[in-house]
């Protein structure tokens, strides 16, 4: 089980990320847009480094949803491996069985 702070971080994460995505998609338009001049690309600039870190989606990490382990998640059932293990010898995700040949 991971620590309960880390798995609240990452929540927090989250949320920072859905706030700032509108404002964030803006400014990054106008910076790859060959159509605005050198002083509305710096100030665009200027202001995405203004806005807090966490508000990338690059900073946020997938976690296992059941234990919150952030290593080994596979992002199709998004478990930790050994959670994927488990549940797939209780027969709970439907068309995955033990390979056997």
């Amino acid at each position: 089980m991971a620590k309960t702070s880390m798995v609240e971080r990452e929540k927090r994460r989250e949320r920072i990320v859905r706030k700032y995505a509108a404002r964030r998609a803006k400014l990054k338009e106008l910076i790859r847009s060959p159509k605005t001049s050198a002083e509305e690309r710096a100030a665009a600039q200027a202001q995405l480094q203004s806005l807090p870190r966490d508000a990338s989606p690059s900073r946020q990490r997938k976690r296992c949803q059941i234990t919150g382990r952030s290593r080994g998640v596979y992002r199709k059932f998004g478990l930790a491996r050994a959670k994927i293990r488990e549940v797939a010898m209780r027969g709970e995700i439907p068309g995955l069985t033990k390979a056997s040949w």
